[in-house]
């Protein structure tokens, strides 16, 4: 409501800018859309968090102050700010997978672990909050997980054995992530039922297959 009641005129848009201009050497409006759904509530929510003191500084001018009391919390900006700590990485590993000029194949399983990694993390720092807004967000990245594993169980046997063996074939990782698995499991590395001997095998059977 604030973004439109700030961008809604030019005349608007100009006291926007110009109250901006003496603390910042670029002077930018408030995002209202993005030209693509990848990320933008996150760039939205950046542009707004960074605008919040011109915000509040335009809408000091008595002519607003029907909407005064529309204007961010302290404690809605606190929850602004672990929203964009949630969402940072998703946007850190899209951009960084898109621009990418050469095979990526092998970065996967490294991709979903640090995704998942992230969510686990949240989670447990969420799970026995009682705050309303913290049992939301505990439930939103919970909602997000749940997402994110039902992609990875849809990889098919024949596309699993490639980002396997396209990740034992990275130099930089070889057999390390699935140890990291392991550990984490209280499993010894060495046990025929770990995730690093099954894998192991199976990449030397698909080898020699090949």
């Amino acid at each position: 409501m604030l973004a439109v009641l700030i961008t809604l005129t030019p005349g608007r848009r100009n006291e926007f800018i110009h109250c901006q201009k003496a603390k910042v050497r670029i002077a930018v409006l408030p995002i209202m859309d993005v030209k693509t759904c990848w990320n933008s509530t996150l760039e939205l929510l950046e542009r707004t968090y960074r605008l919040r003191e011109f915000t509040r500084e335009s809408l000091k001018n008595p002519k607003y102050s029907d909407y005064w009391p529309l204007f961010t919390t302290q404690d809605e900006w606190t929850i602004v700010k672990y929203v964009m700590e949630v969402l940072r990485p998703f946007r850190y590993w899209t951009l960084w997978m898109s621009k990418r000029h050469t095979v990526t194949l092998h970065h996967v399983i490294t991709v979903y672990n640090d995704m998942f990694g992230h969510m686990d993390g949240v989670m447990r720092a969420f799970a026995k909050k009682k705050t309303q807004w913290k049992e939301d967000l505990f439930f939103a990245v919970k909602c997000e997980r749940q997402k994110l594993s039902k992609y990875y169980t849809e990889v098919t046997p024949t596309t699993g054995m490639l980002l396997i063996t396209a990740h034992i074939l990275d130099p930089f990782r070889k057999l390390r992530s699935f140890r990291k698995w392991d550990k984490g499991m209280d499993i010894n590395p060495e046990d025929e039922t770990s995730y690093t001997t099954q894998y192991q095998e199976a990449f030397l059977k698909y080898v020699e297959n090949e």
